[in-house]
């Protein structure tokens, strides 16, 4: 599925009503993120689109693939040195420059 991306033109346009207290907290709300409204709204609006989206998906499988599935998940974890050191380093946005 195709996303939205800065550089994909908005050629679309949606019609939308709302009341006077909707009108005013979208405004406000895309006001404190430093967004316009469309941007604010569409943003919003794909959030909860994906999210809905990935809670409806699923795989399925036949009875082979199920069992092969069913013994990686069964397998004890393989030592990872590269990984184990990768989060034994401090987050990125807990680094001091």
């Amino acid at each position: 599925m195709a996303l939205s991306t800065p550089e994909q033109t908005r050629d679309r346009r949606f019609q939308l009503r709302a009341t006077v207290r909707e009108e005013i907290l979208i405004k406000v709300a895309a006001e404190r993120r430093g967004i316009n409204v469309t941007d604010f709204i569409i943003g919003a609006a794909r959030e909860k689109a994906e999210e809905t989206l990935a809670d409806q998906t699923r795989f399925v499988l036949n009875d082979a693939q199920w069992k092969q599935f069913m013994e990686a998940l069964d397998r004890p974890p393989q030592h990872k040195p590269r990984l184990r050191k990768l989060f034994a380093e401090s987050h990125v946005a807990e680094r001091r420059s």
